[in-house]
């Protein structure tokens, strides 16, 4: 049992999986302060200064605060600022996204280009005589 674990945990599959999931923690940090410290603020002033994340509309009477964190605690609130810079969040990141696959694609071409434009390697000496002791076997035959 010990052996099949080994052999599982260790195949290139699982570890390749475990590199990106990683890779996918740090990028969604990054991708997260990028959309939150840079581009919202900047959203929020190309709007006039207005902040998304605390538009909210109270559902109870009790709720008297003007920040969504405090309204929250106060009672029940329709918090669809949030959902509107996640909303933009979540846009941001596919666009992203698609810009970085589009790019790979790119790359992936740009490469395949090169290598059907690159010539065949010459065959080695050894493939030269094989196919000569071929060619002789086949005029004897």
């Amino acid at each position: 049992m010990l052996k099949e674990f080994k052999e599982f945990a260790l195949k290139g599959n699982l570890i390749d999986m475990a590199v990106a999931f990683v890779m996918g923690a740090a990028f969604t940090k990054f991708s997260t302060s990028f959309i939150e410290d840079l581009i919202m603020p900047l959203i929020g002033k190309a709007s006039g200064g207005m902040d998304f994340s605390n538009m909210f509309i109270a559902l109870s009477n009790n709720v008297t605060a003007t920040n969504l964190k405090d309204a929250k605690d106060q009672g029940a609130v329709f918090a669809y600022g949030n959902f509107i810079t996640v909303g933009i969040n979540f846009l941001i990141v596919a666009f992203v996204m698609f810009l970085v696959v589009k790019a790979i694609n790119r790359a992936k071409a740009a490469m395949a280009k090169e290598q059907a434009a690159a010539p065949p390697p010459e065959p080695s000496n050894e493939e030269k005589l094989l196919t000569e002791i071929r060619d002789l076997l086949k005029t004897k035959a």
